[in-house]
């Protein structure tokens, strides 16, 4: 708050700011740019005659009232994680070579940001164990759309077959984009233990097939069997599209190894902040017969006439500058900030780091599932993320936001099949004090649930 500029409450001052901006009013100059439904049509409810000073004592006072990871305890995660950031992370990305430049299209101004995407195009494709790897786009699922439309490119197909363990925000962008690449989506249902229902997924795979898209661990935190979902898309010759977590990627395969032929994700977890849910960015690698389809930037490393290396955008004509009617993907931007955040983070891990951190995750996560003693819905193995049901989940989000901890994502939001279900994170972050804390209040509300809920308890698995 204490950036804050300096605003004018004198009327005369105010006028002359609006005369030189070409407005006559506040409300005609924030028209049509801030939609009706979130502006305020009085003044802030602050008590007149204020100094500057009480006026921020105030607003702090407010903006305390607000939750946030760093003051909260999350167990919420469903794509966005609360992952320790370090402190190197913030002070590479905010150098003003980083910060500020635009774009990076002229090369001779611009080799460090060049040299960033192209060692994050390398770190991505030895995480995924694909050949290729773009400068970032948007979000996972963007990427996951693009990748889809990546395979009708390649095989002229229309098709996609998606698990519904993939993100359903991918989904959504996935149907989307869908609709304006004349594609068609049939979505494959997950199987009585939460991993994607493989008899159901290899029915759904015909020769229009395009495309199987499936996520790993998917969204309910399950360890999917890649290989096996994999296999009947290969006899159809169907791209093997894989949405996976990045840092997951220390103890789970290489999905280019089980053979997926496009990866894609999102990067938040990589060295960004939860940020309200965003900015962050997507990754995408692919085998290299996609390269010269591939959306996004790429950034290659050259020599110049001394033999000095140098960094430069390659294979341009793919994308870059070709008329915009040929153009696959409408992407004019590579996050390359985030991305950066997401390299420097991978550069502090080193090899052993990411390993070690999934293991963390694993160890934790179990621990978290054991110690709640809840149903679970998927009790395979899983990574970060675990699903169950609670029997009364009103109560568990009142008890546990009364002692500022958010007990995890309620699933019925997104899968009305498990109307109690709830969808637990566990990062680095959630020690085991924070799990103890947790199944203590989850103890609690056991307890009492019987005499509030005693349909709900009596049910079936």
């Amino acid at each position: 708050m204490t950036s804050v500029r300096y605003t004018s409450l004198a009327a005369e001052e105010r006028q002359r700011m609006l005369a030189r901006l070409g407005v006559s009013s506040i409300e005609e100059l924030v028209a049509g740019e801030i939609p009706e439904g979130v502006r305020l049509r009085r003044p802030l409810d602050i008590a007149p005659g204020l100094s500057e000073q009480e006026v921020y004592d105030e607003l702090r006072c407010l903006a305390e009232r607000n939750g946030d990871a760093d003051t909260w305890t999350v167990f919420a995660g469903a794509g966005m994680y609360d992952h320790y950031v370090p402190a190197v992370v913030d002070e590479i990305v905010r150098r003003s070579e980083f910060l500020t430049p635009y774009t990076p299209y002229q090369p001779e101004v611009s080799q460090g940001t060049l040299q960033a995407m192209f060692e994050f195009q390398t770190a991505i494709c030895e995480l995924t164990g694909l050949e290729v790897a773009n400068a970032a786009v948007y979000d996972g699922a963007s990427a996951v759309a693009a990748a889809a439309y990546l395979a009708k490119l390649d095989n002229r197909r229309s098709r996609v077959v998606v698990s519904r363990g993939v993100h359903p925000h991918a989904r959504a962008a996935l149907a989307t984009h869908a609709h304006g690449f004349r594609m068609t989506v049939e979505e494959v249902p997950l199987a009585a233990d939460g991993t994607t229902d493989r008899a159901a997924l290899a029915a759904a795979v015909d020769d229009d097939t395009a495309c199987v898209v499936v996520q790993q661990p998917n969204f309910l935190g399950s360890v999917e069997d890649l290989a096996a979902l994999a296999e009947p898309g290969r006899e159809r010759k169907a791209a093997i599209v894989c949405v996976a977590d990045p840092l997951t990627l220390g103890v789970l395969e290489a999905p280019g190894r089980l053979g997926a032929d496009i990866c894609v994700g999102e990067g938040q977890a990589l060295g960004n902040h939860l940020q309200f849910g965003g900015p962050s960015f997507g990754f995408f690698a692919a085998r290299e017969r996609y390269l010269r389809r591939m959306p996004g930037r790429i950034a290659g490393r050259t020599r110049d006439v001394d033999g000095r290396p140098g960094y430069v955008l390659t294979l341009q004509t793919r994308e870059q500058h070709i008329r915009r009617e040929r153009a696959t993907h409408n992407i004019c931007t590579a996050q390359q900030l985030n991305a950066l955040a997401g390299l420097v983070y991978l550069s502090w891990l080193g090899r052993r780091g990411i390993v070690e951190l999934g293991e963390l995750l694993v160890r934790r996560t179990h621990y978290a599932r054991e110690r709640l003693g809840l149903e679970a819905i998927n009790p395979g193995p899983v990574v970060r993320e675990f699903a169950v049901r609670v029997p009364d989940l009103d109560g568990l989000f009142e008890r546990a936001l009364a002692e500022r901890i958010i007990p995890g994502v309620r699933l019925g939001r997104f899968y009305p099949e498990y109307p109690d279900g709830l969808l637990v994170a566990i990062t680095e972050r959630r020690s085991r004090s924070d799990i103890e804390r947790l199944a203590h209040i989850v103890a609690e509300v056991r307890e009492l649930a019987p005499a509030a809920a005693p349909a709900r308890e009596e049910a079936p698995a």
